[in-house]
């Protein structure tokens, strides 16, 4: 095969020289800058066919040895750093163009068009500068991770064995395992629950951005209920409405707490993630409606009990039952249902809309 040259197409920055080799399929690429020239050969298809193609080039000003250079299928491109940076008035030490080499029109810039492209750069590495600067790095950031995982990882367990244990149970003796559920489940319930409170005070020292009232509403809803209502009154304890108020607990925070631990490692199951946003919308007032029944259930039992009633003067009479301000937690109640399954509703929205932007 005769040895031609290729065409070639150039262009310049102030730091830079780009070099575009009209030769498609190259190998056997040599490529390398001895006494300022640039010496290239290869094989390939060029414009006479499939040949050895080979060019030289003595630049203006000095360039730095090393050569960087990219093939595809079409074409090679190759970068030569210039060793002062500053405009050169042609390529070539010789005043006359070589035939074989054309300018670069797609990335053919004027001096002052390339200043402006360099002055940029410049503001642009300022300005990222600047605003790293401005970011405070938390040197605490992988302690709180770790903690909020280990938080989450020990309620999703927690929650996990209430609801196999209860699944079981109701498997095994059928409807009977409704009215022992307290007696079986409820040390768990009670540490659970305890833990939870952790979700209110998570928010406020800022370890999560979620808002606190939202967080407060359930906590406090599940606490006066399982320690008010079910841990105060025998009478309660082996009702059938503790069977549900616990299992639909216990199946909602069987996906959610592995939701916010996967979220700590940054890791994100699409079938987990769409769970954690959706089941909620069928159990949450279902939820609130098993804890209302054992509300309106324990009503009648503080009236005979008079626990917790408020004394009064002997004037205004003896007490006022508990179960009038049970009353007034019962309207209480559905109006943080409402708070709380707008707040979840936003949330599902903007995760939602936040996946399909990813995705498209």
């Amino acid at each position: 095969m005769q040895t031609l040259t290729p065409h070639v197409y150039w262009a310049q920055r102030h730091g830079d020289i780009y070099l575009r080799v009209e030769l498609s399929d190259a190998k056997n690429l040599d490529i390398c800058v001895q006494n300022n020239t640039l010496q290239f050969k290869a094989q390939g298809h060029g414009a006479k066919g499939d040949n050895d193609y080979e060019f030289s080039l003595d630049f203006l000003e000095p360039v730095k040895p090393e050569v960087s250079h990219r093939s595809t299928q079409r074409l090679v491109n190759v970068t030569v750093r210039k060793q002062e940076q500053r405009w050169w008035d042609r390529l070539t030490l010789q005043e006359r163009k070589p035939l074989f080499l054309t300018p670069d029109f797609d990335r053919w810039l004027d001096e002052s068009d390339a200043e402006m492209e360099l002055q940029a750069k410049e503001e642009e590495k300022i300005n990222k500068v600047s605003i790293e600067s401005r970011i405070h790095k938390d040197p605490y950031l992988g302690l709180k991770k770790g903690y909020l995982f280990m938080y989450n990882l020990v309620q999703f367990l927690g929650f996990s064995w209430i609801f196999v244990n209860m699944t079981v149970r109701l498997f095994i003796l059928g409807q009977d395992s409704f009215y022992d559920t307290f007696h079986t489940i409820a040390d768990m319930m009670y540490f659970c629950q305890m833990m939870a409170v952790a979700e209110v005070m998570n928010p406020l020292v800022g370890l999560v951005k979620t808002g606190v009232f939202p967080a407060m509403i359930q906590v406090v809803g599940r606490n006066v209920i399982l320690f008010v209502i079910f841990g105060s009154l025998e009478e309660m304890q082996n009702k059938a409405v503790v069977f549900f108020v616990f299992y639909l607990w216990s199946t909602i925070e069987i996906f959610r707490y592995p939701f916010y631990m996967l979220a700590c490692i940054d890791t994100d199951w699409k079938l987990l993630t769409w769970l954690r946003y959706s089941i909620w919308m069928p159990l949450y007032p279902l939820g609130v409606l098993a804890e209302a029944v054992a509300v309106i259930q324990s009503l009648p039992i503080f009236d005979e009990t008079r626990l917790y009633s408020i004394p009064l003067p002997t004037v205004l009479g003896s007490s006022v039952s508990f179960s009038f301000t049970l009353k007034i937690y019962l309207v209480l109640m559905f109006l943080g249902l409402f708070i709380n399954f707008r707040h979840l509703f936003r949330q599902r929205r903007r995760r939602m809309r936040s996946r399909k932007r990813k995705m498209n």
